[in-house]
């Protein structure tokens, strides 16, 4: 199983393939989007030329808030994406899942959490206890972005847990854990949203108490203080790992230059 596929283009498809050739992989049985961001689908007919997928699932179709502005060049590479994607399903099998749902990945159980902004009404195994940390839960502006329709899964492997809710934000993830703690405890807790503060509220990662963070960040994207903060505060949590330092902002051009000409780089 792989989630998301990353931007368009060769850099990441070529990651990809090369993970899978290393692990000995032939195919791809299942291959599961989160949402339809550029960074998170747009990959996916790249991938699928250079390693054959069988299964392809999603969150459903996309829908565009026409509350929310968008740029002609923003249009353009939705639409081009959108086609990739399209075309990439058309060659193997397709499932819409929703909250509850299962991909039948053997010999692990995942569960879908969330999909099409809507969560799991009921607690999953050893789940369901109120959640006291909704008490200090403060919402965000509702959110109409794509990034809430994300599907989020739980990953069970024997005693292991991991929890992946793609770019779910702010509001739609205290879904599953308030007023109750629906989720449980996990031991991987990949960074909502790359880390940045519009997800990742201190009333769920606080609550599902991972020992270990990944954040899923970039050089200037995610690693926001906020989650940081959230993160290093969890309790429980042993280490925090990160797939980029945070570079600092580039200089002006005309501090640049001042420095060039006395001599430093």
């Amino acid at each position: 199983m792989l989630v998301d596929a990353g931007n368009p283009g060769d850099r990441d498809a070529d990651r990809i393939a090369a993970v899978a050739k290393q692990a000995g992989l032939h195919q791809i049985d299942y291959m599961v989007t989160t949402h339809y961001d550029g960074d998170h689908h747009g990959g996916v007919k790249d991938v699928s030329t250079r390693i054959p997928i069988r299964h392809f699932v999603d969150h459903g179709p996309r829908v565009q808030d026409p509350a929310q502005p968008i740029t002609p060049q923003s249009q353009s590479y939705m639409e081009r994406t959108d086609k990739a994607y399209a075309d990439a399903v058309a060659t193997g099998a397709h499932t819409i899942v929703k909250p509850g749902d299962r991909v039948p990945l053997a010999g692990i159980d995942v569960t879908v959490l969330a999909a099409d902004r809507s969560a799991i009404a009921r607690p999953l195994p050893g789940a369901g206890a109120p959640n006291p940390l909704c008490g200090a839960y403060q919402p965000h502006d509702v959110d109409h972005s794509e990034n809430s329709f994300s599907l989020g899964i739980l990953l069970r492997y024997s005693d292991f847990r991991m929890l992946d809710l793609g770019d779910l934000t702010w509001n739609k993830e205290s879904d599953l854990v308030c007023p109750n703690n629906l989720i449980g405890t996990v031991d991987v807790y990949l960074t909502t949203h790359h880390g940045l503060s519009l997800s990742g509220p201190p009333a769920l990662v606080h609550a599902v108490r991972p020992r270990v963070a990944i954040m899923n960040n970039a050089a200037r994207k995610g690693a926001a203080a906020e989650t940081m903060g959230t993160l290093r505060s969890s309790p429980g949590l042993e280490d925090l790992w990160q797939l980029h330092y945070s570079a600092p902002r580039p200089r002006t051009r005309r501090t640049t230059r001042n420095r060039t000409r006395a001599g430093k780089t």
